[in-house]
């Protein structure tokens, strides 16, 4: 596996070592021992999956301690484009965000650690999004930020994406309290 640092150095692309051939395709997803040499020791509690049409944006999801969650994230089919927001008030990257494209032919995954907001933006129909998650969810620790807040101007590169009522709800980021 390749890892490559953001932006925010803590949150990581990691390239998994793809073998193809006539068959199809292999790789490994997640292995234990290659992931803490890479600084990233936790234990998974959780996996979700979801599927999204193309223009659908989940997000920007996170949960308060004591059910902070960091998340490997991939793609299966189709395309997102993944965002990670720092919530860490003491960190030098408080309010920033970084983003990158996963999709089923790149095969890369990104780690976010716990203290940051998440999100994505389906690119194309039927895409099935994974999670491996550090906790469990918790409902009354759930947060959210608002996905158009204009403080954090994020890129999203779609004016009018199809969002949950929760998500166009959400509050923005200068409301959203110290929480990490």
């Amino acid at each position: 596996m390749e890892i490559v640092k953001t932006g925010i150095p803590d949150v990581l692309i990691i390239k998994p070592r793809v073998y193809n051939d006539d068959r199809g395709y292999f790789f490994e997803a997640y292995n234990k021992s290659e992931f803490a040499a890479a600084g990233i020791e936790t234990e998974f509690l959780q996996d979700n999956e979801s599927r999204s049409m193309k223009g659908v944006l989940r997000g920007l999801h996170f949960q308060k301690p004591p059910f902070a969650q960091g998340k490997l994230v991939r793609v299966v089919s189709g395309a997102v484009l993944d965002v990670a927001v720092d919530l860490r008030r003491n960190s030098p990257w408080f309010g920033k965000w970084v983003s990158v494209e996963l999709t089923e032919q790149n095969k890369w995954m990104c780690w976010i650690p716990a203290g940051f907001a998440h999100g994505f933006l389906s690119l194309k129909d039927n895409t099935v999004f994974i999670y491996k998650c550090t906790n469990v969810y918790n409902a009354a620790s759930e947060g959210s930020l608002r996905w158009n807040d204009p403080d954090l101007n994020i890129g999203w590169g779609n004016a009018h994406p199809i969002l949950s009522p929760k998500d166009q709800a959400a509050p923005l980021f200068r409301e959203s309290g110290n929480f990490f």
